[in-house]
């Protein structure tokens, strides 16, 4: 009788998830939450500025959940000659790549912003082809919750513009 109330008492500790001197295990569900990765809310923010001024922000989100990358891309397709009769596709816009890795305690955030736009001047065509202003800004910051971070800027060389890029990184869960 001892032995039965034992494993009735294993059993039940079992099924209920209770611990009883050490033999219970875990549910599925508690070792899934255990395992589970970091998740965030980015907010990325591009800035143009001129003069001191922002002039024009664009506004773009994303979740992500820690070890996995994201991508966010707006733009268009410009069909450009290679060859005669031949067209290759250039994507012009904005992308942006994210990535985070590291701890729960010290999260790294891999950020790279590509910002491409076509030159509107008929002088600086190439034989009839398209000119394409591209501005680059990547970085590898610890992140910081609920406050701005500014991951980079670049000057435009044909303006007195600067571009910025800016992140703010929200927990999840």
């Amino acid at each position: 009788m001892r032995t039965m109330t034992r494993s009735m008492s294993i059993i039940l500790a079992v099924v209920c998830g209770v611990s009883v001197g050490g033999w219970a295990q875990k549910s599925d569900t508690q070792q899934a939450s255990e395992k589970r990765e970091p998740a965030y809310h980015l907010d990325f923010s591009i800035s143009e500025i001129e003069d001191g001024k922002k002039i024009n922000v664009r506004h773009y989100s994303t979740n992500l959940t820690g070890g996995n990358a994201q991508a966010l891309k707006i733009g268009t397709r410009v069909p450009v000659e290679s060859e005669a009769g031949k067209f290759q596709y250039l994507d012009i816009g904005t992308n942006i790549r994210a990535k985070t890795y590291g701890t729960p305690e010290l999260p790294i955030l891999e950020v790279s912003a590509e910002i491409s736009n076509l030159v509107v001047t008929d002088q600086n065509a190439y034989h009839g082809q398209p000119t394409i202003r591209q501005m680059f800004i990547s970085g590898t910051p610890t992140l910081t919750f609920d406050k701005p971070m500014i991951i980079g800027s670049v000057d435009d060389p044909n303006s007195k513009r600067q571009y910025q890029l800016e992140v703010t990184a929200t927990k999840l869960r």
